[in-house]
């Protein structure tokens, strides 16, 4: 989609969204890695409240603003689902995801909120995201040009 055809207050909102999400990440002491650890050693719950109330919020959102509005506002697209269908990347991207934040305590949206609260340990885990994110563009770059020629000799 072509910048011009979105809302001026586009990029504006997103970052707003991105510093409330952050603001309550930081204020529910989710973006604290100890607190995190806590939860899959099933020592505090405090996360799954979190976890519960946003995809609450995003599920009223997901069914309600289609019938509300023509469109979303920002963006002048339809509203539709993306379906992803479960295969060997999605098992295997939700594993080295699961083992990542087992690790580290944080996921990559908390890493920021993290590093926003003065966890500046946690830029260890943000190199490892950002090595692993560039290792699987590279996999996957060389896979689909593998395929293009497979699919050219054919």
């Amino acid at each position: 989609m072509a910048d011009a055809e979105r809302h001026p207050l586009f990029m504006p909102l997103i970052l707003l969204g991105g510093l409330v999400f952050g603001f309550g990440l930081a204020y529910s002491h989710m973006a604290r890695p100890e607190v995190v650890l806590d939860f899959l050693q099933f020592e505090d719950f405090g996360l799954v409240f979190v976890m519960f109330g946003g995809a609450a919020v995003t599920g009223v959102a997901y069914v309600l603003a289609p019938r509300l509005l023509d469109g979303p506002p920002l963006t002048r697209r339809r509203f539709e689902r993306r379906l992803k269908s479960f295969d060997r990347n999605v098992l295997v991207g939700g594993a080295v995801f699961g083992v990542g934040w087992g690790l580290s305590g944080i996921c990559p949206g908390a890493a920021y909120a993290s590093l926003g609260v003065g966890n500046v340990t946690i830029l260890w885990a943000l190199a490892g995201m950002f090595v692993g994110a560039y290792v699987q563009g590279v996999f996957r770059s060389r896979s689909d040009a593998g395929d293009a020629t497979t699919a050219g000799a054919d």
